[in-house]
């Protein structure tokens, strides 16, 4: 039976603007997006521990520990509800999956900002219809989206987990950069230069867009 028509959206008696008044700054999703080894969890970390030393409320939401937990693989996921559990809900790396990693990603983001937090999320999320899905759930300005751009060979010289290693030897199929495709932003609001500044620069480069956009005090 589907109960789809049974559910109904309720008005929350705290509203967004008296939130972000207490808060004094605005919610909006930063949407830190590059290939795997480019700095995005670094500079998003980097950035929260800014923010929160300036009084800014802010969450991260970083690609590995969202897999722990809210969008675990199946193996995960078999290990503590069992297999078939594990086969219904685990999300795993195929394209329709990733669209659904980042479907709920985006949901979690979008709750964060009508609460007015910033929300901080670094996914490789490679395909830019996946991401425009995710703006459009948004209002006007309130998706910041922010190439972290860094080249192949520089993300391969990195290779902090030693994913591309595996990749090249065929260990891991469906790798982006390598056998599946990254689709860069085309008008992203940020492109940072992860190759050429430390992310502490990066991070400061965000604030200072966070500011002109009056997001954030100056």
């Amino acid at each position: 039976m589907n109960n789809d028509t049974n559910v109904t959206w309720h008005e929350h008696r705290v509203s967004r603007e008296i939130r972000e008044k207490k808060n004094a700054h605005k919610g909006c999703v930063i949407w830190f997006t590059g290939l795997s080894g480019s700095g995005k969890s670094t500079v998003a970390n980097t950035l929260d521990h800014k923010l929160h030393q300036a009084g800014v409320q802010s969450a991260v939401l970083d690609g590995d520990n969202v897999r722990h937990g809210l969008n675990a693989g199946p193996g995960m996921l078999e290990e503590m509800h069992g297999e078939e559990f594990s086969n219904r809900f685990g999300l795993g790396f195929s394209t329709i999956d990733r669209e659904e990693n980042i479907r709920r990603i985006g949901a979690v983001a979008e709750i964060f900002t009508q609460t007015g937090i910033i929300a901080l999320t670094a996914f490789i999320s490679p395909y830019r219809i996946d991401r425009d899905r995710v703006r459009h759930t948004l209002k006007e300005g309130e998706f910041i989206e922010v190439f972290v751009d860094a080249p192949l060979e520089v993300c391969e010289q990195r290779d902090p987990k030693g994913l591309y290693k595996k990749a090249r030897a065929g260990e891991i199929k469906g790798f982006t950069g390598i056998d599946d495709p990254y689709e860069a932003p085309v008008t992203p609001e940020l492109v940072l230069l992860a190759a050429e500044k430390t992310p502490d620069i990066l991070a400061d480069e965000v604030i200072a867009f966070l500011k002109e956009k009056d997001i954030i005090g100056g």
